[in-house]
């Protein structure tokens, strides 16, 4: 099974500029949980959480018109809609995360694929893993 069997196509996209008021009411209104911040060319530079815009947004006091760029993790997860959901899954649960961004073939956003896409279209072992290693804590890296 390839990822593009089970990804979301064409998920709603934001640019680094969008308002984090902009993009909660994007989520709000799809019943998403994250969206991709995409450049001019279509290509993914980050993606944005409701985490994000919680934590990282309202915790520390930024306005409703603070850009997502402010509070987006540039560090995504991007895989290709060929590769094999298997391949997919070690990735995200290398890099500890739920979600990737997925690309085209010349690297512009084409969709999103979520731990609950695994869940649903994928087996138990390969969900049950996936669920397992994203949530072991974090590895840390460098001094701290």
């Amino acid at each position: 099974m390839q990822v593009q069997d089970i990804m979301t196509s064409n998920p709603t996209c934001c640019d680094p500029d969008t308002s984090i008021q902009e993009a909660a009411a994007l989520m709000a209104e799809k019943s998403v949980g994250s969206i991709p911040v995409l450049n001019d060319a279509g290509e993914p530079v980050g993606i944005v959480t409701d985490r994000d815009i919680c934590c990282g947004a309202v915790a520390q006091r930024k306005t409703v018109e603070t850009p997502v760029s402010e509070v987006m993790s540039n560090d995504l997860l991007t895989v290709s809609a060929d590769d094999d959901v298997e391949s997919c899954c070690n990735k995200m649960e290398e890099k500890q995360v739920l979600r990737s961004v997925v690309t085209d073939e010349s690297g512009k956003c084409c969709g999103v694929v979520a731990q609950a896409d695994v869940a649903r279209e994928a087996g138990e072992a390969e969900t049950a893993e996936l669920v397992e290693e994203v949530s072991q804590p974090k590895k840390k890296s460098g001094c701290c």
